[in-house]
C-alpha cells in the first residue's frame, strides 16, 4: 500500500501542527507533543503509545481514545479502545495493547489517539505475518545521542516504502549532562541540542524529562510513526557500562544507591517506550522476548546488561610483571575465567529453546537482537600499517584530552589485547557457551549488534574454529565512535586487517542496517547519512552483504 507521507505523518512529519492540535494548544487543552509509537507487534495486535501534555502539570486524569483503522483517513475503523487514562502516575503516557484481538496478520493499519477534541498524529503499524511469508524488511538502529547530532538516519528510515519493523538495540537515551565537556556537547552546543535536564540524570523525574526531550525530535517521531519498534535497552538507558549491580558512570557517594537509580531508569523506560511490560511475577530486567515472522524468520531479543553481566574488566587493571611490564598472561587468565558471562544460564537456556522451536517450525532464519559486538576483535597494531613518524604525527593532531588514551591503546594493542572489553570479548567463556547453544539447536543465526557506533560485518567462530553465526553491527544514529576521534587513522580498515572474523568495518559513518529477507537469502545493506550536523543530507549505501541460510557470507 502506497500512502502519501504528509497524510500519514500528519502534524509531526514536517513539524507542522494539525488544526486540532493547534487549537488544543491555543485554548489550554491537552496536546500531543511527543508523537505516537507502536511496538512489540504480534499477529493480531501491537502496543500503541503516546503521551498527553496537559494544560497544567497538576491536572488529574485525562480520558483518551485509541482508534485503529485500515485507512489513513480513518473511514474504516476496525478497533476503538475507549476508557484509556493519562495521569501523573505514569507521567501522562498512554500505552495500550489490543491483547491479540481485532487485527489481521501481516497487514498495515493506521492509528491515532483522541483526547476530547484534540487528535494526535497518525501512525502506521504492521502486524506479524502468519503462515507463508515470502519476504521481510527490518531496519536495525542503535545509539542516538541527542546532543551528538541530528537524527537524519531516522528521517531516511521514515521514508522507506517497505518497512515491517525497526529493531532498536539500545542506547535510546544517554544519561550525561550539558556541561561544555560532557559527552557530545561540542556538537550539542553548535546545534543548540543540549540535553534536558542539563545535569546527569539520576532520579525518576530526570529520566522522564530526558525521555520526553528525545521524543520531541521530529525525525525520531517520524520513524516511530512509520513502523513498529522492537526495542531492548543497552547501558545508557541507566548509566554507562552497566552490569548487574553497578555502572562505570555511577558513583554511590554522590549519586546514591545504584538499585534505586536503576529502578527509576527502568520505570521511565517502560512508561515512555512502546514495549510490553513484564508480568508482576517477572523481573523488570527480563526484557528478553521473541517474535515470529510467519514461516520465514524468528527474532530473539536478548538482555546483556542487567540480568547476568559481571563487572567489566579494564585495561587500567592489567597486572604488572616483576619488571613492570604488562602481564598479558595474567590478564588473559582473568578474562578467560569460566564465570565471566553476559546472559546467565536461565536466559541462555531460553535462547536455546527459542532457536530450537524456530528450527523445528521450518523457519530458515533465526535472528538474534543483541546489544554488543560478538566477534573476536583484537585492537589493531597500527605500527604495521604506517611508519612510526606518521603515527606520531597523527597522535599529535588529536585533542589533548583524547591523546593519552590513544597513545596507551596503541601500546596495549601491540600485545594482542581486545579492542573493547565491554563487548563479548570481555566475556569469552560466556560467548563460547552461547556458541554451544547455537550448535545444540542446529542453527547458524544472524546476530545483530549495536553499542559500538560503527558498522560491522563479521563471521563468528567458536574456539575450535567452527563457524557459528554471521553478525551485522549497526553504526549509531548520532553517537561518536572511536574512529571520529583519531583523525586520519583508518581504524575500520585496521580492524579488518587485524581480525579474521571482521569482513568489513567502518568506524566513522552514521546510519542504519536494512535487512531484506527471503527464504533463499538475507541481504544486509549498510546505509549511511552524509552528515549529522545539518540538513539536507545525502543517503549512501556503503556496502551490501548476502547471507544464505547455511551461513555463507558474500559481498554483493
Amino acid at each position: 500500500m502506497k500512502v502519501d507521507r504528509r497524510s500519514l505523518l500528519g502534524l509531526m512529519g514536517a513539524g507542522a501542527a494539525s488544526p486540532a492540535l493547534a487549537q488544543g494548544a491555543a485554548t489550554g487543552r491537552v496536546a500531543f507533543l511527543h508523537g505516537v509509537a507502536s511496538g512489540d507487534p504480534d499477529t493480531r495486535s501491537a502496543v500503541f503509545w503516546t503521551r498527553i501534555t496537559p494544560a497544567e502539570a497538576s491536572s488529574g486524569e485525562v480520558a483518551v481514545v485509541l482508534e485503529v483503522a485500515r485507512d489513513a483517513d480513518f473511514r474504516d475503523i476496525v478497533r476503538r479502545a475507549a476508557g484509556l487514562k493519562a495521569s501523573a502516575e505514569r507521567d501522562f503516557t498512554v500505552k495500550h495493547d489490543l491483547d491479540g484481538q481485532g487485527l489481521a496478520p501481516g497487514q498495515d493499519y493506521f492509528y491515532r489517539f483522541v483526547a476530547g477534541e484534540v487528535v494526535s498524529p497518525v501512525g502506521r503499524v504492521r502486524t506479524l505475518p502468519e503462515g507463508a511469508t515470502p519476504e521481510l524488511t527490518l531496519g536495525v538502529v542503535s545509539c542516538q545521542l541527542y546532543p551528538g547530532g541530528l537524527f537524519n538516519a531516522y528521517d531516511a528510515l521514515s521514508k522507506l516504502e517497505r518497512l515491517d519493523a525497526v529493531v532498536h538495540l539500545g542506547d535510546y537515551i544517554y544519561e550525561y549532562g550539558a556541561a561544555a565537556d560532557d559527552y557530545g556537547m561540542t556538537s550539542g552546543a553548535a546545534l543548540n541540542r543540549a540535553p534536558q535536564p542539563p545535569h546527569e540524570i539520576v532520579t525518576l523525574a530526570d529520566y522522564r524529562t530526558r525521555h520526553a526531550q528525545y521524543k520531541t525530535d521530529p525525525d525520531l517521531q517520524a520513524a516511530h510513526a512509520r513502523a513498529p519498534f522492537i526495542c531492548v535497552w543497552d547501558d545508557h538507558e541507566v548509566a554507562n557500562d552497566t552490569w548487574m549491580t553497578g555502572a562505570e558512570n555511577h558513583q554511590s557517594a554522590t549519586e546514591g544507591d545504584f538499585a534505586t537509580r536503576k529502578a527509576a531508569a527502568l520505570r521511565a523506560y517502560y512508561e515512555w517506550m512502546p514495549i510490553r511490560e513484564p508480568k508482576a511475577s517477572t523481573l523488570k530486567e527480563a526484557i528478553n522476548r521473541s517474535f515470529d515472522f510467519g514461516d520465514l524468520a524468528s527474532l530473539t531479543m536478548v538482555e546483556t546488561r542487567l540480568l547476568a553481566r559481571g563487572e567489566q574488566m579494564t585495561f587500567a587493571a592489567i597486572p604488572k610483571t616483576a619488571e613492570g611490564a604488562p602481564d598479558v598472561a595474567a590478564f588473559e587468565a582473568l578474562r578467560q575465567a569460566p564465570d565471566r558471562d553476559l546472559l546467565g544460564e536461565a536466559q541462555r537456556r531460553w535462547v536455546g529453546e527459542t532457536l530450537s522451536r524456530s528450527k523445528a517450525a521450518g523457519r530458515p532464519w533465526q535472528i538474534i537482537g543483541n546489544q554488543v559486538v560478538m566477534a573476536r576483535v583484537k585492537g589493531p597494531d597500527i605500527s604495521r600499517m604506517m611508519p612510526a613518524e606518521q603515527v606520531q604525527q597523527m597522535v599529535a593532531t588529536l585533542p589533548a584530552d583524547v591523546r593519552p588514551q590513544v597513545e596507551a591503546a596503541i601500546q596495549l594493542f601491540k600485545l594482542g589485547l581486545p579492542f573493547n572489553l565491554d563487548s563479548w570479548d570481555g566475556y569469552p567463556a560466556g560467548r563460547e557457551r552461547l556458541y554451544e547453544t547455537f550448535a545444540a539447536a542446529g542453527v547458524s543465526p544472524v546476530v545483530l549488534a549495536g553499542d559500538s557506533h560503527a558498522f560491522w560485518v563479521n563471521e563468528l567462530h567458536d574456539n575450535a574454529g567452527a563457524r557459528r553465526a554471521v553478525e551485522f553491527g549497526t553504526s549509531s544514529i548520532s553517537s561518536p565512535s572511536p574512529g571520529d576521534h583519531v583523525g586520519g587513522l583508518p581504524l575500520g580498515a585496521a580492524l579488518s586487517v587485524a581480525n579474521p572474523e571482521v569482513k568489513f568495518c567502518d568506524q566513522t559513518a552514521k546510519g542504519y542496517v536494512l535487512l531484506n529477507v527471503t527464504r533463499e537469502r538475507m541481504t544486509g545493506e549498510l546505509w549511511a547519512v552524509s552528515t549529522i550536523m545539518a540538513k539536507p543530507y545525502e543517503l549512501k549505501r556503503l556496502k551490501t552483504f548476502v547471507v544464505t541460510p547455511d551461513g555463507d557470507l558474500t559481498e554483493a
